[in-house]
């Protein structure tokens, strides 16, 4: 009985789309996370009568004919890139995007990652780096005696010195554009790499045409929304009952027809 088959295609869909529901409800508090969808398919239709062929030989066409489903399969697990609410910090080294763009980030292998998760820091030699310790691209080297620092929205970053009056410029961050950022591949620790489908990178200045603005003492938070979270959550328990309620249903059809083939 093809039900039963059809219905646990169904049932897997509804597990992987709680799956990438409970990743978004768990990252809700994660700088620069970006909220996934599940997006599926149907699968191969079994022709049980074929249209647009004679019914009978020398007879009328058959206008209609009766194809039958064999079940759901996954289509992709899609990031949406949309962009998060700012929320204020007050440390001089945060840095949320406005718009279109990313971070570069250098991974300890040199490959150039992506994030936009602007929460910096600054290692033991003054290089601006994330969290997990890896420099930004291009590298600025923050002095010792800095005694404040200011990134503009363009993307500048200067450093008052002590016991000096004007700013020193310690050079201008870029950000990486994507022609289908939906093909960027997450890696975690809020970092994703190019792939074939996403394209290769456009650098360009921050507030450029097409580029996003700076904002220092911000971060942007996570896109997640909790009540369109727990929604789809609810949708998905309730698809996830109903296929196995079909299950339920053909595998006592079955028990009726082998009770009466004895």
């Amino acid at each position: 009985m093809k039900a039963l088959t059809i219905a646990a295609t169904g049932m897997n869909a509804q597990q992987l789309n709680l799956e990438v529901i409970a990743n978004n409800i768990a990252n809700i508090n994660t700088t620069g996370f970006k909220r996934a969808r599940a997006e599926f398919s149907d699968l191969i239709y079994q022709a049980e009568r074929t249209a647009g062929v004679p019914n009978r030989a020398n007879q009328n066409i058959v206008p209609e004919g009766a194809l039958v489903g064999l079940g759901v399969q996954t289509a992709a697990v899609r990031n949406l890139h949309i962009q998060g609410s700012l929320s204020q910090t007050g440390n001089p080294l945060d840095v949320a995007l406005t718009g279109n763009g990313w971070f570069q980030i250098q991974s300890p292998t040199g490959e150039t990652f992506y994030t936009r998760a602007g929460a910096f820091n600054k290692n033991a030699d003054g290089l601006l780096v994330t969290i997990d310790g890896n420099p930004v691209e291009p590298a600025i080297t923050i002095p010792a005696g800095a005694v404040e620092v200011t990134i503009s929205e363009s993307g500048q970053v200067f450093a008052k010195l002590q016991d000096q009056v004007q700013q020193v410029d310690l050079g201008q961050l870029t950000l990486a554009n994507f022609t289908n950022e939906a093909g960027l591949e997450p890696l975690g620790d809020n970092l994703y790499r190019e792939t074939e489908a996403s394209g290769a990178p456009i650098v360009g200045v921050p507030g450029d045409p097409g580029f996003a603005t700076l904002t220092q003492r911000y971060l942007e938070a996570s896109n997640v929304d909790p009540v369109k979270e727990i929604t789809e959550l609810i949708t998905a328990q309730r698809a996830y009952e109903m296929n196995s309620k079909v299950i339920q249903a053909a595998d006592e059809m079955a028990a009726v027809v082998s009770k009466n083939l004895r």
